[in-house]
């Protein structure tokens, strides 16, 4: 029986000993493609939760021996019963390297890199071909905030270490404090890790046989002493999470929005932005004054040749330029960019639109041809955005998109194009339009699909498909902004306000005092396999894409609360 299989089905047989309480998942993939697995714990992510938040790790070293003991200490934690879940949040991974377990390569993980050594990983986020594992491992223990990091080891005698940020725990236990190199916990317990805080981190070294005594005696001090409080790093996130929609617009409002150059959407949805943001704060400084002057040599030349749709949509603050200034020039900018589009026949793209139907047609086309629509009246702009989105046929019966007719991969901001394409389109479309229920068809069909891959956290991944695919900032941004515009249009049930609710608080966690985001997808052009999707860089820190997908998010959460 594989590696692999027997941690599953001790999973399996650990989520039948204590139902509801934990969740299968992964926090990574590695260089095989194997995903990481992880249990988590229903109060993982939770805000309200007075249960102490602890993760489990075990198998860094890629040593069977390790992953026994972690797999032994998650029974014994299901053994405890309520005395012990009740106040205890319990998170695992019990194989970190399951590599370098299933290759018999500890301490490596086959492909030249070792798991439990050096941290924290610079760089290469979620790309390095020798420790993806590394990447993926921080960033989720990060970004979860447990109170505390236990890792297991398996050892001739009991030994008790604790990082510095849990010098706290060391009396109770005896603990002496980490040496050696600065590994995973070592790096978790100082300064300030992803620019969070510190967290506190155990690890824990015997026989098999010692497990049961000693993980009695750590849980009964943790159950009875008041010794570990809130993580610094969990604090950090509940602050960010704490601001206003408001707050968190004005921080990405200050950040964003404010060149436009290159000409393409990504520098458009945050100027567009800013005006969404002043027409909910009249009272506050008008953008316009500064927005006027940096657009007006293109506004002054008009629109280049041979646009692409993503230049084309980068006039996307064109209306709302228009209403806060009164000048109509920037609403003929929008007509002028519809007009480049020409319809080719019925099952063909429209020019200039990839001819395999991507995506990112479906966002582009929709935020211009619509606007055009409600500009003008004129029929012609609606029908060439109706029959792109139908004529594409890359919505797969689960409701998910492949990215294009010749990538059947479900990327995650692909989906997101998707979705706002059709929410735009939607917002424009006349209710007696022909089309407009199957449109509305696609649309309901992809909103389900996204909500039922949400990930605990809030957000979704990017590869929505594969376990263990980095949680991606833009995706949930574009599906966040598209379930609430249609809740604010009517589109959607209610039941799809927790599921927007969720996302935002992922993404209130995940912008800091100056709007620098985490984990937002680089750039990216169809891909031939599943591996260059997984290898995408992940940006941690300034991105005008992710910046303005955030703030058209928390602008259309404001407007949903407001009614408006």
């Amino acid at each position: 029986m594989s590696t692999d299989t027997v941690i599953k089905d001790a999973m399996d047989s650990l989520l039948r000993a204590r139902p509801g309480f934990w969740s299968r998942t992964a926090c990574g993939v590695t260089r095989s493609l194997a995903p990481i697995q992880a249990l988590l714990d229903r109060n993982a992510y939770s805000i309200e939760t007075s249960r102490t938040r602890i993760l489990l790790v075990g198998g860094l070293s890629g040593e069977e021996g390790d992953v026994n003991m972690a797999l032994h200490a998650l029974e014994l934690f299901a053994g405890g019963g309520d005395a012990l879940s009740l106040r205890i949040a319990l998170s695992a991974v019990p194989c970190a390297n399951p590599d370098g377990l299933r290759l018999n390569a500890a301490p490596g993980n086959g492909a030249g890199g070792n798991p439990s050594g050096t941290y924290p990983p610079e760089g290469k986020f979620y790309y390095d071909p020798e420790e993806p594992e590394k990447r993926y491992l921080w960033r989720w223990i990060c970004s979860q905030a447990p109170d505390l990091v236990l890792e297991l080891k398996v050892g001739t005698s009991v030994t008790w270490e604790h990082n510095q940020a849990g010098q706290n725990l060391a009396p109770g236990l005896a603990a002496k404090i980490i040496s050696g190199e600065q590994g995973l916990l070592a790096a978790l317990g100082t300064g300030h890790p992803d620019g969070l805080g510190t967290i506190p981190g155990l690890r824990f070294t015997a026989t098999e046989e010692q497990l049961p005594r000693e993980l009695s005696r750590l849980f009964s001090m943790l159950r009875h002493l008041d010794v570990l409080t809130k993580s610094d790093a969990r604090k950090a996130l509940d602050t960010r999470r704490a601001r206003s929609r408001m707050e968190i617009a004005n921080v990405l409002a200050s950040a964003y929005g404010h060149t436009f150059n290159p000409v393409v959407y990504t520098q458009g949805v945050p100027i567009s932005g800013r005006l969404r943001l002043h027409a909910l704060e009249p009272e506050g400084e008008n953008p316009a004054r500064d927005i006027v002057p940096l657009l007006e040599s293109f506004t002054s030349a008009g629109l280049p040749q041979d646009l692409a749709p993503s230049a084309l949509a980068s006039v996307v603050w064109a209306e709302e330029l228009s209403d806060i200034t009164g000048d109509a020039r920037y609403n003929n900018l929008v007509i002028a960019a519809a007009n480049r589009f020409e319809a080719t026949g019925h099952g063909s793209a429209p020019k200039p639109c990839d001819p395999d139907f991507r995506t990112e047609d479906m966002f582009m086309s929709g935020a211009i041809l619509g606007r055009a629509f409600k500009l003008t009246g004129d029929t012609k702009y609606a029908d060439i955005l109706v029959n792109l989105l139908l004529d594409g046929r890359i919505q797969q019966d689960h409701g998910l998109f492949w990215h294009c007719r010749l990538s059947a991969y479900y990327w995650g901001r692909s989906n997101g194009f998707a979705a706002m394409g059709l929410a735009e389109s939607l917002t424009y479309l006349s209710q007696d339009h022909l089309q407009r229920p199957a449109v509305l068809s696609m649309y309901t069909r992809l909103m389900a699909s996204l909500r039922r891959l949400q990930h605990p956290s809030g957000l979704l991944t990017q590869v929505l498909d594969f376990p263990g695919s980095y949680l991606e900032f833009t995706v949930t941004c574009m599906m966040g902004y598209a379930m609430a515009r249609g809740l604010r249009l009517g589109l959607l049930s209610n039941e799809f306000r927790e599921t927007v609710d969720l996302a935002w608080q992922g993404i209130a966690e995940r912008i800091d005092e100056v709007g620098n985001v985490v984990d937002g997808c680089a750039s990216t052009g169809v891909q031939n396999n599943v591996r260059d999707y997984l290898d995408r860089p992940a940006i941690f820190g300034f991105d005008d894409r992710s910046g303005g997908m955030a703030l058209w998010f928390a602008v259309e959460m404001e407007r949903l609360d407001r009614g408006i």
